[in-house]
């Protein structure tokens, strides 16, 4: 039968029908994912959202998480790159809280710490925080309304200076040399600021035979680094980290840790031993004054660790202040950040 008008006219719209669902069922092209976020750029995106945010965090599978606690700031966390977590606190709560512990809660043997992923500020105490100080901690953390938990921490709280071997001060104690630095063509090390306040020399062996150089600068309490100038300028210093097993890692940076991040540390007394970062921006009272602004880690240590090295890679993280613990049982370590001391002293690693 031959074909009529109609007909025809009938195939072509079934044929651009059909074309229009054709068409229509693979649809618009798809928008590429962004980029995952990495930890400085979730850090920075938490800086920016302000009160709205309460901090980021490596998860278990590296992924960068950002506290928020509204749905548009989670939209902006999604769109960076990182996962969005709603949480009640924002930043301006949990800095009140803080504020109340400074205010109130400063005893020795205390720490704390924003924990992120928990949403609320962590109160440490050591086995000498009893009776009445207890007490006075217990009622600090009253006041907020819930924004602060106390944790028991095993040991003692302390500074990691001791006797041994490393780096030596004039008059005695030993620490760990952190990172060798440079200005220019002027050489240092940078070490613990408990370690510098002690003495202004600084030698190779326990007999102080052998001069390394002499304190350029000090920070403790309050922060926790200092500086040594190399007395013989003449010998370019290596930059690298002694790993204890007679090879080094080479640093060729520093840069700012986060939580969730795997770290190593190097120190004298305990060698190399590894952990991961729980905390950034604690405060620490120590018997001998607060240090704020440092890293908190699972890392242990021990006397005469102090000053030695944190670092994740090839990049330079830490100075070793303080904490609980031994390498025996497992500790608590906390680190000032070096960063802050490569800026306070215009110098850099290498």
């Amino acid at each position: 039968m031959r074909p009529t008008r109609s007909t025809l006219r009938r195939a072509v719209a079934v044929a651009v029908a059909g074309t229009l669902v054709t068409g229509s069922l693979l649809g618009a092209p798809a928008q590429a994912a962004p980029s995952p976020a990495s930890p400085d750029a979730a850090a920075a995106l938490a800086s920016k959202l302000g009160d709205r945010a309460a901090g980021a965090y490596a998860d278990s599978s590296g992924t960068m998480v950002v506290a928020v606690t509204d749905a548009a700031a989670a939209r902006q966390v999604r769109a960076a790159g990182a996962t969005p977590k709603l949480v009640t606190r924002g930043a301006a709560q949990l800095a009140a809280a803080t504020n109340e512990l400074e205010r109130s809660a400063k005893v020795p043997g205390t720490a704390w710490w924003t924990d992120p992923a928990t949403n609320q500020v962590v109160v440490s105490v050591d086995s000498t925080v009893t009776g009445a100080k207890l007490e006075r901690v217990k009622s600090a953390a009253a006041r907020t309304g819930g924004a602060v938990r106390i944790e028991a921490e095993a040991g003692v709280l302390s500074t990691r200076i001791s006797g041994g071997n490393a780096i030596y001060a004039g008059g005695g104690g030993r620490c760990s040399l952190g990172f060798n630095v440079r200005a220019g063509s002027t050489y240092y090390f940078i070490t613990a600021g408990h370690c510098t306040n002690i003495s202004s020399s600084w030698y190779s062996n326990s007999a102080q035979t052998s001069l390394l150089g002499s304190r350029y600068g000090t920070s403790f309490p309050g922060n926790d680094y200092g500086i040594v100038r190399y007395s013989n300028q003449s010998t370019a210093q290596p930059g690298n980290v002694y790993l204890y097993n007679g090879s080094y890692q080479d640093i060729t940076a520093a840069g700012n840790a986060y939580v969730g991040q795997s770290v190593r540390r190097s120190g004298s007394t305990t060698g190399v031993r590894s952990g991961s970062v729980t905390a950034l921006n604690a405060t620490v009272n120590y018997a001998e004054g607060s240090v704020s602004g440092l890293i908190r880690t699972t890392v242990c240590a021990e006397p005469g660790d102090s000053g030695g090295s944190l670092f994740a890679g090839s990049t330079a993280l830490g100075l070793t202040s303080g904490g609980s613990g031994n390498c025996s049982s497992g500790g608590t370590t906390y680190f000032q950040p070096v960063t802050e001391v490569l800026s306070r002293y215009g110098v850099s690693v290498y």
